[in-house]
């Protein structure tokens, strides 16, 4: 693993982040979902730590026209920065200039609202020769613990090609998942990926591994990306590009994770993944778990 890194198996982490938000409407009238909280930290700051961790050194975040205060989280904020100095607020400082210090921010603008493929292609430009492969890390999804992604170079590094992310699922409940058509290799959570099918019935899948919101790909995605066809709505899918290099006998694995993930898409996932973080905080913690205990066992008075 830490050969991997050494290597620089990747350098720059796209994060897609042009949505609108609807599901959390009216909030998202003025708030970018991306910067909603979970307890004290915006989820967009927790994945960006996440390809920090992992070795990368900028993030390119996709956003749309009017979203800017997604990438202007990562900037400095020297008055707020003074402000809390001069008071001695040591604490906040560090927690305000936690982001900006993650790694290097960049932007690209998504016009419209074209699909994820159309999204990720928006930060070609953005990249440098040094760019072989690119990760791309979906915000809505929080994969926890850290440290898939180390995982994943790790696999590239030896295989070549592009790693995805993937979670075991029991089959009667893959019907709303990617799901993955695998072979095994030497490592029990490394399969060798031959095909995809979206939405399987559980009778009909090829496997019990979904995809998550986590991809290492070869930079020949870009290539791939200009060369399908857009589906429904006119959407270019990042699935449809990673199929074609499939086609094509580029390399292509997934690495199945063992631990959980929290889904910030929605309003349910995201409290779910409020409170399991604010359970895990050392002055949020203790009390919550009293009062949710007190709250469950009133409910069923």
């Amino acid at each position: 693993m830490t050969g991997a890194l050494d290597n620089q198996t990747f350098r720059t982490a796209i994060v897609p982040a042009a949505g609108l938000g609807t599901r959390f409407l009216p909030a998202t009238k003025a708030v970018p979902k991306e910067l909603l909280p979970v307890v004290d930290t915006p989820g967009i700051e927790i994945v960006a730590n996440e390809a920090a961790h992992a070795g990368a050194k900028r993030l390119v975040i996709v956003t749309s026209p009017g979203k800017e205060s997604v990438v202007n989280y990562f900037r400095p904020a020297p008055e707020l920065e003074e402000n809390l100095e001069r008071k001695g607020k040591t604490d906040l400082l560090e927690k305000v200039r936690r982001g900006p210090g993650l790694l290097d921010v960049e932007v690209a603008i998504q016009e419209q609202a074209l699909g994820l493929g159309h999204a990720v292609a928006q930060a070609e430009a953005n990249l440098t020769e040094e760019d072989t492969a690119v990760a791309v890390l979906l915000p809505d999804d929080l994969v926890l613990p850290i440290g898939v992604l180390e995982r994943m170079a790790a696999v590239r590094a030896r295989y070549g090609g592009s790693v995805l992310c993937a979670f075991d699922i029991p089959k009667e409940q893959i019907s709303p998942y990617g799901v993955f058509d695998v072979t095994d290799t030497d490592d029990a959570d490394v399969k060798r990926v031959h095909g995809m099918v979206e939405k399987p019935k559980p009778e009909d899948a090829p496997s019990t591994y979904a995809a998550a919101g986590r991809y290492l790909l070869d930079r020949a995605i870009f290539d791939a990306l200009r060369r399908i066809k857009p589906g429904a709505g006119g959407e270019l899918q990042l699935t449809d590009a990673v199929a074609l290099l499939i086609e094509e006998g580029h390399p292509v694995h997934i690495v199945v994770h063992r631990g959980g993930r929290h889904d910030l898409g929605n309003p349910g996932g995201f409290l779910r993944a409020a409170v399991d973080f604010a359970l895990d905080h050392p002055d949020y913690g203790p009390p919550l778990r009293t009062w949710l205990a007190e709250r469950i066992e009133n409910e069923g008075r």
